[in-house]
């Protein structure tokens, strides 16, 4: 049993975001979950053969060194599995940099070292492939949205989305089998989602759901909710420090500076110009009538009813969706942002409200700006100005496992 437990925490680790990573805190040591006394858990990032050595960086950033010897036992574990009875036995030299791997050993009291008695590896390309697996479904079966309203005695979750027919009202009741997870504050990454509540939904919270939707559109059948409290800015840069790992910017809504921390996972992307956009996307406004030529998701959002691109139910129209955007476009450094760069950045909701910590980031966004800018709509109103708030529905807290 204690074995199928380890196998069972490697399993979830290994599998990414979408497994929903959690150690019980009874079993870690210093604050560090992939590190008990009796394993470690992490990414393999040097290999000394000559030293019989392997050093690997837990989730946390730990480096723990696998000492090994002659009688270190080797296996390959398919990620998602929970039993050693379907492991294959493998050697040393099947050990490679980027792999995860499950040191089982005696951990030394300082948590820097584990004398191996069997090394339990998931393979980097064997990862990679599950998690694309994972994310084709979430953008299959995937609804995403902002909540605007809750009713506890029901348990219903109302939410709005765009699509290319316009903002639409989406129901989702939850019942007592449905996963819930909620992103942690001034965190970045989508595995620090916490066990949550439907008590602890609040409106404006931003929600992304897989299950299935109704063939009308209007309500969502979830299995699994994570929501998360986000804020999504435009400004205009005025310093970078690439040593600090932070960026000065003006929001251009209230004028006011604001720090932007950039963190190792965060997402830094280049949206194109007006002539690129024609070469990649065909043209074409968000919003707008019909999809993009050739199959291609236009760019937007992917903030109230942004949906996957892998043809997923729409519920009267296109996606609209900044994280399959975000996927094709060219990513950067933070050395390649400059002084004058207009940008968006979404992070979760902090300590500090001056200070975010960034996300996912996209430069060159004068051109996203200016194809999101207000139009008149029905009833002589104005539709919101993305600057102003961002309130047309760019928001790309909640990114794919």
């Amino acid at each position: 049993m204690r074995v199928l437990f380890l196998i069972l925490a490697l399993g979830l680790v290994a599998a990414g975001p979408a497994a929903y990573t959690q150690t019980p805190p009874a079993q870690t040591q210093g604050g560090d979950p992939a590190i008990t006394a009796t394993r470690a858990i992490g990414e393999v990032k040097t290999i000394d053969a000559a030293a019989k050595q392997i050093i690997i960086k837990t989730d946390a950033g730990s480096m723990v060194t696998v000492l090994l010897s002659d009688k270190t036992a080797y296996m390959r574990l398919a990620p998602g599995e929970q039993n050693l009875a379907n492991a294959a036995k493998i050697t040393f030299t099947d050990v490679a940099e980027g792999d995860r791997v499950w040191a089982r050993g005696k951990v030394s009291d300082d948590r820097k070292s584990v004398p191996a008695a069997a090394v339990i590896v998931m393979t980097k390309a064997d990862i990679a492939k599950k998690q694309e697996a994972e994310r084709a479904e979430w953008r299959k079966r995937g609804i995403l949205g902002v909540i605007t309203a809750l009713k506890p005695d029901t348990r219903e979750i109302t939410i709005s989305h765009r699509s290319a027919a316009g903002m639409q009202t989406v129901t989702i009741p939850v019942v007592d089998n449905v996963e819930m997870r909620r992103y942690a504050p001034d965190s970045i990454n989508f595995s620090d989602a916490k066990p949550s509540t439907f008590e602890e939904l609040k409106v404006g919270d931003q929600l992304r759901a897989l299950g299935d939707r109704t063939p009308d559109g209007l309500h969502f059948t979830p299995q699994k909710v994570v929501t998360g409290s986000f804020r999504t800015v435009a400004g205009t840069v005025t310093a970078v420090n690439a040593a600090a790992g932070e960026i000065k910017i003006t929001d251009l809504e209230k004028k006011q500076p604001l720090v932007i921390v950039i963190k190792q996972d965060a997402v830094l992307r280049k949206f194109p110009s007006t002539g690129e956009m024609g070469g990649m996307m065909g043209g074409g406004r968000p919003g707008g009538d019909g999809g993009a030529p050739g199959g291609a998701q236009r760019p937007g959002g992917q903030g109230p009813g942004a949906q996957g691109a892998g043809g997923g139910p729409r519920g009267g129209g296109g996606g609209f969706n900044i994280q399959d955007m975000l996927e094709r476009l060219p990513t950067i450094s933070l050395a390649d942002l400059k002084t004058g760069d207009t940008i968006i950045v979404s992070s979760t909701k902090g300590v500090d409200p001056s200070r975010l910590t960034a996300i996912a980031l996209v430069s060159g966004a004068d051109t996203l700006l200016a194809m999101l800018a207000p139009r008149p709509q029905g009833g002589g109103q104005t539709a919101p100005n993305p600057a102003a708030g961002l309130g047309s529905g760019i928001s790309f807290g909640i990114g794919l496992p």
